[in-house]
């Protein structure tokens, strides 16, 4: 069975967690173009980083919670440094 996973509203993890070195971006510093309600400005747009378009949300990735999704995330950040 295929189930469908969304991004949850107001989360933002993955746009902060994870450092984006095409953007400069430390790991645990939101992006610069992330919306104040956690959205990314420049989503679906040609110049989001590949790393980003890369990113599907998933339960193993984004958990139960906002809280959650940046502890796992920042955990594949320092697995993968």
């Amino acid at each position: 069975m295929n189930v469908s996973f969304a991004c949850r509203p107001g989360c933002g993890a993955c746009c902060i967690a994870p450092s984006i070195s095409s953007l400069a971006k430390p790991a645990g510093v939101p992006c610069r173009l992330l919306s104040a309600d956690f959205r990314c400005t420049i989503y679906g747009r040609p110049e989001r980083p590949a790393c980003c378009s890369g990113l599907r949300p998933s339960p193993e990735m984004c958990g139960t919670s906002r809280e959650e999704a940046l502890g796992i995330l920042a955990a594949l950040e320092e697995a993968t440094r």
